[in-house]
Order: C-alpha cells, then structure tokens, then sequence
C-alpha cells in the first residue's frame, strides 16, 4: 500500500511494558527508559495473527526453514529495495549480532583489527574486543550538522596490513545516515583493493523517512556483491527483537560456504517455532502497518527537533534520514555529557544511552529513542530540558 492511504494504527495508545522481563523497561517505578533501540508499539497485526495461529497449535518442537521463508525476503527486497536476491544467497540466523561475532571469529585472526565507521551501534565493538580481535575506529566527519565518510582516514585504516574486516551501518546507527550510492561504490573498490572482507548491517533499513530510499550495499557494484555479507532482519522495522529471527546475505558461494559453517559451529542458524512466522508474516503482510509507523515516527522526529530548537537551544539534533534514533549533540553544554547523562537519570528518571558507548568521538552526544507514543515523547523531552537545566546549575555551582 502507497503511503498515501495509510490505514490508521494505535501508534498513541500506550501499552504498560513493566513486569514483562523487558530489557528496556526493567528500570525503577519513575524511571522512563529511552535507550536500548525496541518500540514501545505494538506490532502490526497481521503478525501477531500469524504467531497467535502457530502458538494453538500447541505443539513446539524442532522446526526448520520453509520456502515461504526465503520468498518473503526475496520479494520484499526486490519490491521495496529494488535488488534481486536468489535463494540459496540466504541463511537463517538467530539475529544480527550473534551472526557478526560468529563471522568475527570466522573471517579475522586474533589480533587482527576490524573497521568501523565511528560512532557507530555499539555491540559492534563488543563483537570484535570479546572476540580478542582489535576495534580500528574510523571517525566520521562532523561539520556540526550532518555526518560524512572521511575517505583520507577510511583507506588509511583497510591499508593496515592488520586489517581484516570492515563492519558498515547502512542506514547508520546513531547518526541516521543512509549512504548513498557513490559513497557505497567507493567504500566496495577500497575494501576489494586491500582484501578487507565487509560486513553490512541492515537491519535499519526500512526505518527510512517516507520518501528516502536506502540502497542495499550489495547492489551497488560487483565488487560490493562479491566481497560482502549483508545482515537482514524484520525485528527492528516490525518491533520483533525478542523472536531472534533474521538472516545473512551472500551472493559469493566461496564467503557464503565460510559463513555457513561458522554459523551452524556456533549453534545460531536454527528457527524457533515462531521466528520464520513472523518474518513471513512482515515481509507478507506488514507493509501498510510499516508505513503508517513510518509517517508517525517523522512527526515524532519532527516534534523532538522543534523542542530542542525552542526549549533547549544549545543542544541540537543531528539531521538524520533514517532510524526511530535522536543523536544529540550536547557541545554547547556546560560541563561533561557522560556525567549529565548520569546525573538525568538519577535527578528526573530519564535514561537515554551515553554518546561515548559509540566511539571516541561520540563523548559530546546522547542517543534518545523516540519509537514511542508521542505523550511519552513529550514527557521524556520536558524530562530533559528539566535535567539539563539542573546539570548545568550543579556544574556553576561547583565552581
């Protein structure tokens, strides 16, 4: 469905998420956590149709991959996304980071280095330093406003004879980037130039603005499509994080054939019973309810930029394309942003991730979730204006 005729959802309704073993809201009574990247929506409806049917069944035992799984990903893609993916390119995993750690021990040798572009999601670095391999941290350019790829610093780093693996964000996590083709095209003939194998984490990408495409980095040229795995997964787009389902991309057999045995080494490329399900279920009939999450997570972005301009001034959002993700740079701030991020927490209850989580150069910035009714945005922001405010009059005073 276009977006155009959306059909109306209970984006506004607010589900009580407390006393479910929540990762997110297992916080303190007058905490309101705005942090880890899951929803606070409910999913679309034809999902939980499709794990209510397979759940009365009542019989869970081991389950495996049907062709219905394959083709919703293919036809997904190749409608929405505009790349052809052949079947036997896919692999089922448990989710993206478990699959990344186990490529990480599959694809580099202890000690060698992993790029990545930074600030960056930061499991990634957990996926490399738990690994004993080394984090090489490619920082993005800043003008103050918007993110670019240093390409001076990019080729320096995949020159590093050390260097073995290069982990791209596409759309990029924290910053909402979405590459665009020429800078893709450039990052795939300098990681085929010095033999750095790229892993590409896609999970955000059809959390695009209505109207922004993103561009699968496989698609761009044959170096990317040879010398590439790309991640996929309904679960950030559909709120399914806890069905640990998503696969791996691979048009190169001899990389695929690699990373087909370090997934199944590793015990993390079978389904539970409702992990194929529901992918089918989102990748079939989940687009009009994808859409109108779309639309009502720009008016939130629009609604959290227009507060900060008016009511904290001198911290600003960064522009960002893609993502349910607020990166806010907090340089104007007087004092230190880790500790302001800890002091909000304690003084207002506001938890929101800390910038320096995502890289050296992300210590000036705080990372706010914004997929969540819009009066809980609206506290979470009269939250921080609140908390700002006391920070920086405990920092004079300490003067």
């Amino acid at each position: 469905m276009t977006e155009k005729g959306l059909i109306p959802f209970a984006f506004d309704q607010a589900v009580s998420r407390r006393g479910t073993d929540s990762l997110k809201w297992d916080v303190k009574e007058n905490e309101l956590p705005m942090w880890v990247a899951d929803m606070d929506f409910e999913t679309a409806p034809e999902i939980r149709a499709a794990i209510e049917n397979r759940a009365a069944h009542g019989i869970y035992g081991y389950t495996v991959i049907p062709d219905a799984w394959y083709y919703a990903y293919i036809n997904w893609w190749r409608t929405r996304h505009q790349i052809d993916i052949h079947k036997e390119w896919l692999i089922f995993c448990t989710g993206v980071v478990p699959a990344i750690s186990s490529m990480v021990r599959k694809l580099t040798t202890p000690a060698e280095k992993v790029v990545l572009l930074t600030p960056v999601y930061n499991i990634f670095f957990n996926s490399v330093q738990n690994n004993g391999r080394q984090v090489l941290e490619c920082p993005l350019h800043y003008d103050g406003n918007t993110y670019e790829v240093d390409f001076e610093k990019l080729e320096a780093a995949l020159a590093d004879p050390q260097t073995a693996l290069f982990i791209l964000c596409n759309p990029h996590n924290p910053t909402g980037n979405i590459w665009n083709k020429d800078v893709l095209t450039r990052i795939g003939d300098l990681c085929a130039e010095h033999g750095v194998t790229v892993i590409s984490d896609e999970i955000h990408c059809d959390l695009t603005m209505p109207g922004k495409d993103y561009i699968p980095f496989a698609s761009v040229s044959d170096a990317c499509r040879d010398n590439s795995i790309t991640c996929l997964a309904p679960t950030k787009a559909f709120n399914l994080a806890g069905l640990q389902t998503a696969a791996v991309c691979i048009p190169n057999p001899r990389l695929r054939h690699k990373v087909w045995r370090a997934l199944n080494t590793d015990e993390v490329a079978e389904p539970n019973v409702f992990a194929a399900e529901a992918a089918i279920a989102a990748f079939t009939k989940g687009e009009a309810w994808l859409d109108a999450l779309r639309n009502y997570l720009l008016e939130n972005r629009k609604a959290a930029e227009d507060f900060l301009e008016k009511e904290i001034p001198h911290v600003h959002a960064v522009q960002a394309e893609a993502t349910y993700l607020l990166w806010i740079d907090c340089r104007g701030i007087i004092g230190n942003v880790s500790q302001m991020c800890d002091f909000i927490r304690k003084q207002t209850g506001l938890y929101l991730s800390e910038g320096s989580q995502f890289g050296k150069n992300g210590t000036e910035f705080l990372r706010m979730n914004l997929a969540c009714p819009r009066p809980v945005l609206q506290r979470g922001l009269d939250l921080l204006k609140k908390g700002v405010s006391q920070y920086e009059d405990w920092v004079v005073r300490q003067c």
